[in-house]
């Protein structure tokens, strides 16, 4: 069966988490993800710990299906082979911060005045515009700047540094649904487009119920607010034998339904924020420390009421419910199996190829575009690119 990006091509210039994230859910569309690496360390996120298969596993992770080449952009060559390459894509993917292409003579005014049809998708930290723009940042920083985090953790310590890449992640997401509106659009019109999303922008909705409080003047706590750890009924806690456990009981049959199997008062105040909630939430604490982890587990199936256990990462190569849906897979990559992630779209009777060594496609990707033999070799003897044999 066809996948509805099939006919897409998609030149890569990204690297780390974020774009990486994107173009692989692109390539589980179908899309063909060519990787264009430097000729320095190329991607990063290579380099990074823990290692299998001669490269992070990380880097396996999100390069799964992809091709790689590497081509210098400092080089005159390079650039010139570049800005031929790139007319035969659909989708420019770059991930740097503004300037940087525009610098190298290969903006996206220029490129898509050659080629009126590329959508050229730029992910950067703060955007094109404003006075952040060419500030360096990470993740933390963008959630940071958005807002979020100062939502995160309780209200009597510094924000909890999230365990999750949210910016970057969603920022990826983001760059996804633009794209493939712009894909939509160019059908309708003939004409690519330049898409600019920035990570700070894209985690404004996360925090939907605090952002539009905030917005309207109300007052927002940082671990006061019923999502954020505010009430006794949506949150974290600990069993007898010490495994984490969550409670989600928002809505007032769910906790209504909690309380009453536990001997505790259905009061429906305990799904309001205010200052009953302290002994609300002891008192809730000493019912989940009544049973085990493997006791609540059991009391869920049989209470509707939004009781699961917080699974740890070790865990979830072995869990039921995300083995039934298929979300892992393993891979070969250097002579080890490796288990990977899916994406929600991914086919789930397929194994993508394994990431690619740096370099791996160079000669492929050139000669698709046109370029002989010959070039080729010129472009290696003047270290404009490099290709793995």
């Amino acid at each position: 069966m066809s996948k509805p990006l099939a006919d897409i091509k998609i030149l890569d210039l990204s690297r780390l988490i974020p774009g990486p994230f994107a173009t692989m859910v692109l390539s589980d569309l179908g899309a063909r993800v060519d990787k264009i690496e430097d000729a320095g360390a190329g991607d990063y996120l290579r380099y990074l710990l823990p290692q299998r298969g001669g490269a992070a596993l990380a880097f396996h992770a999100l390069n799964r299906g992809k091709r790689s080449a590497v081509l210098d952009l400092k080089k005159p060559e390079g650039r010139d082979a570049f800005a031929r390459l790139v007319g035969h894509y659909d989708v420019l993917f770059e991930q740097f911060r503004p300037g940087v292409l525009e610098r190298l003579g290969l903006g996206q005014d220029e490129l898509r005045e050659r080629h009126p049809r590329l959508i050229v998708c730029s992910l950067t930290g703060y955007g094109h515009t404003g006075p952040m723009r060419d500030r360096a940042g990470h993740d933390i920083n963008y959630l940071a700047r958005a807002g979020v985090l100062a939502a995160q953790g309780p209200p009597d310590a510094a924000p909890q540094v999230p365990a999750f890449q949210l910016a970057d992640v969603s920022g990826g997401m983001w760059c996804v649904i633009a794209i493939l509106a712009a894909l939509r659009e160019r059908d309708q019109t003939g004409r690519g487009k330049f898409c600019d999303i920035a990570m700070t922008d894209g985690v404004l909705g996360f925090a939907t119920l605090a952002t539009a409080a905030a917005l309207a003047g109300e007052p927002v706590a940082r671990g006061a607010e019923v999502l954020s750890g505010g009430i006794a009924p949506y949150q974290s806690y600990l069993s007898k034998d010490g495994a984490p456990m969550t409670l989600g009981a928002l809505e007032p049959k769910f906790w209504v339904t909690f309380a009453l199997a536990n001997g505790l008062d259905p009061d429906p105040t305990a799904l309001l924020p205010g200052e009953h909630q302290p002994a609300i939430k002891e008192r809730v604490a000493e019912v989940f420390a009544s049973r085990t982890r493997d006791e609540w587990i059991e009391f869920s199936k049989t209470n509707d009421c939004c009781v699961e256990p917080a699974i740890g990462f070790g865990e979830m190569w072995n869990d039921a419910q995300l083995s039934a849906r298929q979300l892992f897979f393993e891979t070969d990559a250097g002579g080890e199996t490796l288990r990977l992630f899916r994406t929600p779209v991914s086919t789930r009777d397929e194994t993508p190829p394994p990431a690619p060594r740096a370099g791996e496609h160079t000669r492929v990707v050139l000669s698709e575009a046109g370029f002989s033999d010959d070039e080729i070799d010129a472009l290696v003897r003047a270290g404009a690119v490099k290709a793995s044999e």
